[in-house]
């Protein structure tokens, strides 16, 4: 009698702000990727059961796009982050959640992958949101989000903090001190959304 075959766990790679979320998880390497500022959020519409970005000096709400780290290929490079296991309802609330980005099957990049590894690369429509921003000079970086990264990489130890700290940059991205508010309510539509 044939017993039931189960499959290895899938995971999720963090290489940003999930490096300091979800749990524990095991330090890994992308290669054939290099980490950049590679999509925005555009924080003058609201979605309902998304997010925006409020200024902290007044609580206005500035007209600008916010900018998330992104990978992107590069084949001399490398990424370090975190692996961690996930079940099928994670993924699914990590997919919302991640509403800039398109979920990638990476196992292959992944050295000595733990089982099915699957990582956040910037959609299209995010990317090509933070190019135009750019090019407006409307981009930001929230200083709460890059000190959440900057956490994650510190918690890893003082070699890994050291070795991310040498691949960042800002790229000429302005930091504001935004305060980040949840929106109330169900988004109607996930395509393309922000």
């Amino acid at each position: 009698m044939g017993g039931l075959v189960r499959r290895p766990p899938d995971h999720v790679f963090g290489y940003a702000s999930l490096v300091n979320d979800g749990g524990p998880g095991r330090l890994k390497r992308l290669a054939g990727m290099r980490r950049t500022w590679g999509v925005a959020t555009d924080n003058s519409r609201g979605i309902p059961g998304y997010k925006m970005y409020l200024r902290r000096c007044d609580g206005s709400r500035p007209a600008v796009f916010v900018a998330f780290l992104d990978m992107v290929p590069d084949p001399r490079a490398s990424v370090t982050g975190v692996c961690r296991e996930v079940t099928d309802g994670e993924l699914a609330i990590l997919d919302r959640r991640e509403r800039n980005y398109d979920r990638v099957d990476v196992t292959e990049s992944i050295e000595s992958p733990p089982g099915r590894v699957w990582a956040y690369l910037g959609s299209a429509q995010a990317r090509e949101r933070l190019r135009r921003a750019r090019e407006a000079g409307t981009a930001v970086v929230s200083r709460d989000y890059e000190r959440k990264v900057h956490a994650g990489f510190r918690a890893l130890g003082d070699g890994e903090y050291e070795s991310f700290l040498a691949a960042y940059s800002l790229e000429g991205l302005p930091v504001w001190d935004l305060e980040r508010v949840d929106l109330p309510g169900s988004p109607a539509g996930e395509e393309g959304a922000p």
